[in-house]
């Protein structure tokens, strides 16, 4: 008599399906908590993405036979000297082009109106609005309305309490290890606290390679546009930097700003020229930097960056698209242990005698 109504492979189907629902239901309780408590796990995020960032220059320090504290608090301060250098330049950068490079734009949207229709009018439009915004902006801030203080009071305690956390997670980077093992039954520690490592590891990789790939992209086009003589070359530049952190989505989107900067201000010719040049360090990007940099860190198909990228922007804007694909990396380092542990303790399947 059969043990079961149901054929084999509909059981496994339903397991499939229970388990599937499973881990979606999970995932979506800690998205809800993740959104309900922002005001936490922003800072936290960061802060964990900074310690990636910066764990070798600790870790030098510390073996410098320096204290980790000191160790800890010199790193959290050469931070606050670099970030807050390249911070300025980059949105002062932005500030005194940024008119410039949105009336290139409204000037490209209207010689694009006249070619391609409404294409170029939604161009134009869009230029437009976004320099009524930045002036509301602007007047906001210089009025003192109470919104502009709210947001700029929220965004300065939120970079506050990450440096915060950044100082107190590369300080107390020995313990994590022991921390994640009090968490979990003992028989387990060895594979959470593997899967911990390899999940940092990739975040790690992920963080530092992207800076390196941003500033040399950065430089690279900025030199490339002051040569073409195209406005605005430094700000274009900077946005080159800052949109590097969103892989493929940032390259485009920058790109097409610089090309049509030059379009509207140095004709076709100039436009055609910023195009190569752009194409170009995208060709070094992808042949010369990025090979280097993956081989360090969680390989991850262009397709799943995209998808990662769509979701972060859907649950939190610009926030989730640039912390989608470290989080990402993350997982896929920790589904990567998993298989390689469950790998090395599956049985060896049957082997054909001759």
């Amino acid at each position: 008599m059969p043990n079961s109504l149901l054929p084999e492979p509909v059981r496994r189907l339903a397991a499939w399906c229970a388990v599937f629902l499973l881990v979606t239901g999970v995932a979506a309780v800690l998205i809800w908590l993740c959104i309900t408590f922002k005001a936490a796990v922003t800072p936290a995020l960061l802060a964990l993405l900074g310690a990636a960032l910066l764990g070798p220059m600790h870790r030098r320090l510390v073996r410098m036979r320096m204290n980790r504290s000191l160790a800890a608090a010199l790193t959290c301060l050469a931070v606050v000297a670099v970030v807050g250098g390249a911070g300025y330049v980059v949105v002062l950068a932005l500030i005194e082009t940024g008119d410039q490079i949105i009336d290139s734009l409204r000037k490209a949207g209207k010689d694009l109106a006249e070619h391609f229709g409404a294409a170029g009018t939604s161009l134009e439009d869009l230029a437009k609005n976004s320099k009524d915004l930045l002036s509301k902006f602007g007047g906001t801030a210089a009025s003192g309305v109470l919104t502009g203080i709210s947001v700029v009071g929220q965004m300065l305690g939120t970079a506050l309490l990450a440096l915060l956390l950044i100082f107190f997670f590369l300080r107390d980077s020995d313990r994590a290890a022991a921390g994640l093992r009090s968490l979990v039954p003992s028989r387990s520690g060895d594979m959470i606290e593997a899967m911990g490592r390899r999940a940092f590891e990739a975040v790690e990789g992920f963080m530092r390679g992207t800076t390196f790939v941003a500033l040399i992209d950065a430089v690279l086009i900025t030199i490339g546009l002051l040569v073409l003589k195209v406005p605005g070359a430094v700000g274009l530049g900077a946005l080159v930097f800052v949109t590097a952190y969103i892989p493929y989505l940032g390259a485009f989107l920058s790109g097409a700003v610089a090309v049509l900067v030059a379009f509207a201000d140095r004709g076709w010719v100039v436009a055609a020229w910023t195009l190569g040049v752009v194409l170009a360090v995208q060709v070094i990007e992808g042949n010369v930097l990025q090979p280097v940099v993956q081989s360090r860190t969680v390989q991850m198909h262009p397709a799943v960056v995209m998808l990662a990228i769509t979701a972060g922007a859907s649950v939190a804007g610009i926030l989730g698209m640039l912390l989608a694909v470290p989080l990402t990396a993350a997982a896929f380092g920790v589904i990567s242990e998993l298989r390689t542990r469950y790998a090395a303790d599956a049985p060896p399947g049957p082997v054909d005698l001759p």
